[in-house]
């Protein structure tokens, strides 16, 4: 590490959702271990945010093993509940939106470092980084243009000081293919047709997910 680069302070947010589809898109798995590797040789990584809504009437939900590893490698952890709803139409939605929490953490943090790192493409965290910008902090936002169509909003790519497409940190970031963990067993022997409902969603024509 440059003596240079012990002076950069950096925080990540990471969207969790978005980061997983947008990885999902581009067709590989992201490893936390080595992301956190990547940014800690590009200064001092003074704090690692990771987002994500959990629904917590279900038996077993496939993110909580990454949610409990995070937990305890290096990364804070922000989860809230999501709420169910039925919209003007009848659609029963799931709502799980943490771009406050997002946003209040980054302001809070804008002080005490000097550059961000956001893994989003959602547009509405444009007013965020015009913020955070005012207040002297460099802007790196990484999600993806690779896509059809692309992953990141507009707006918020011109807005950041960097854009960086995630497809170009694939060779750092990414998990090999032949490390992915096998599939968890569901906890009781159920018959197959309810073994899905065990561990995933339901996610009918009729319910739709919001961010």
């Amino acid at each position: 590490m440059s003596p240079s680069s012990t002076t950069n302070k950096i925080a990540l947010f990471i969207d969790g959702a978005n980061l997983y589809a947008t990885a999902k898109t581009l067709g590989f798995d992201i490893d936390y271990k080595r992301l956190l590797k990547e940014f800690q040789s590009r200064g001092t990584l003074v704090r690692a945010f990771y987002y994500t809504a959990i629904i917590e009437d279900q038996e077993y939900s496939s993110i909580r093993p990454l949610i409990d590893w995070l937990d305890y490698n290096g990364y804070t952890v922000v989860t809230k509940a999501t709420k169910e709803f039925i919209d003007a139409s009848g659609r029963r939605k799931v709502k799980g939106n943490m771009d406050i929490e997002l946003a209040v953490d980054a302001m809070e943090l804008a002080e005490h470092v000097d550059q961000i790192v956001l893994f989003s493409g959602d547009g509405d965290f444009r007013s965020l980084v015009e913020a955070v910008q005012r207040r002297g902090v460099r802007v790196t936002v990484i999600s993806t243009i690779s896509s059809q169509p692309p992953m990141i909003a507009d707006e918020l790519r011109r807005q950041a000081d960097v854009f960086t497409d995630l497809v170009e940190l694939q060779s750092k970031i990414g998990r090999d293919p032949s490390e992915r963990p096998a599939p968890r067993e569901p906890r009781h022997h159920a018959p197959q047709f309810l073994q899905r409902a065990t561990t995933m969603v339901p996610r009918g024509d009729d319910e739709e997910f919001e961010d």
